[in-house]
């Protein structure tokens, strides 16, 4: 296996995220890149952190839930972070769900009032 390294600016490229957003992740402990002087280095823990970090950004997961989520594999192994985010997930979902019917809702009524307003316009 090959020792992958990524500079901070290679991250970024990377992932597709700002400095900032990177510099975030470092403070709020969800990534601990090598440090030599002002230079830092991500190995393969770290990007493999970035990715899971990215995609429970993706699915919803506030960066808390993702940094527990993240040390559990580290203080219980990887059943119990599997068995948690099994969890997680299930929790996800439901509220996922009632957001697609709150927005389905949305959109079946802003298209009423769409054509509504359509035939109003037709007879006048």
């Amino acid at each position: 296996m090959t020792d992958t390294r990524l500079s901070f600016k290679e991250m970024c490229e990377k992932f597709d995220v700002t400095p900032r957003t990177l510099r975030y992740y470092e403070y709020i402990e969800l990534l601990s890149p090598e440090r030599a002087g002002r230079a830092r280095h991500y190995n393969q823990r770290e990007i493999a952190r970035m990715t899971l970090i990215l995609r429970g950004r993706r699915f919803g997961f506030p960066l808390e839930s993702i940094r527990q989520w993240l040390e559990m594999r580290e203080q219980e192994g990887s059943e119990a972070q599997m068995r948690i985010w099994v969890d997680e997930a299930d929790r996800q979902l439901a509220e996922l769900e009632v957001q697609r019917q709150q927005l389905e809702e949305s959109m079946s009524e802003l298209r009423q009032l769409r054509d509504t307003t359509i035939d109003s316009l037709n007879k006048g």
